[in-house]
């Protein structure tokens, strides 16, 4: 006679956990590890699963996770402008790059990196809790190109110290490239990359050479860039083709390709007419 054996009930715990956004697996089991995580009022423990029933919680905040049902894998690129913050809301009361997102149903739009207040250009956003962190992950090694607009003098031995390294209060940056852009009057404009996401990294770099940064804005992550269509505070979302590029580059399998839907073709094809209107009246004006 066959021993029957019991299907394990619900969902790992890290897995949960990382598709809401909050980290990779493997460091959401290092959370778990560090008494950091409670299911149902109780410190959870590696090996832990866990049902849509169960009440989840992180550093006493409660989690709220995706549904386990798997959704199309979806990627969105906003073009923020400057006078815009990443967090969902703001005690001061000021604009955040959430208000002018689309509403996504049955989940939300976790940022890939963020960008600080007085900084415009390219945001990502997905659905997708583990491409997110892989994403923004140092490991991924994925590169970032700002376009930097410096007051003050600069000249050559700068700027090979800038690619060298420079000794910031969290350890060394550098720029893995730097290319000169148009000059104008007493600013030079400059187009540096980096491969990590610190906060105001590439305004704390041209700073530790004494120099000024007058306008910032990012223009390009991993292989994505900004469209000429779409404008500061406007947003598109990338194609299937784009989302598996994004996948491959986080080391993630693509996602698998969406059955043929007439209405999501139509949706986007409105929005992009949309974009296009917009722009073609600012034009005029």
């Amino acid at each position: 006679m066959t021993e029957q054996v019991n299907e394990p009930q619900g969902e790992k715990l890290q897995k949960v956990l990382a598709r809401a956004g909050l980290g990779s697996r493997r460091e959401m089991e290092r959370l778990i590890s560090l008494g950091k995580v409670s299911v149902n009022g109780a410190t959870a423990r590696l090996g832990d699963r866990v049902g849509a029933e169960d009440k989840i919680e992180y550093d006493g905040k409660r989690v709220h996770a995706a549904p386990v049902v798997k959704q199309r894998t979806r990627v969105i690129l906003y073009n923020k402008p400057e006078g815009q913050i990443c967090s969902r809301n703001d005690p001061e009361g000021r604009p955040t790059v959430y208000d002018n997102l689309p509403k996504i149903a049955q989940s939300r739009w976790i940022s890939v990196g963020r960008l600080d207040f007085n900084t415009s250009g390219l945001l990502l956003f997905t659905n997708d809790g583990e491409l997110a962190n892989k994403l923004m992950h140092p490991s991924t090694g994925i590169d970032r190109e700002y376009l930097v607009r410096i007051q003050g003098e600069v000249d050559n031995d700068m700027l090979q110290r800038l690619r060298d390294g420079v000794l910031l209060e969290d350890g060394i940056a550098r720029f893995t490239d730097i290319v000169e852009g148009q000059k104008e009057s007493k600013n030079r404009w400059f187009y540096c990359v980096v491969m990590e996401g610190r906060n105001r990294e590439v305004r704390r770099l041209w700073e530790s050479q004494e120099v000024r940064v007058s306008r910032l804005k990012r223009v390009r992550y991993g292989n994505i860039f900004i469209p000429s269509h779409v404008r500061a505070g406007q947003w598109v979302e990338l194609t299937e083709k784009d989302v598996g590029e994004l996948c491959d580059t986080a080391g993630l399998a693509p996602p698998p390709k969406p059955k043929y839907s007439p209405e999501l073709r139509r949706s986007r094809e409105r929005h992009q007419r949309k974009l296009r209107k917009a722009n073609t009246s600012r034009t005029r004006r």
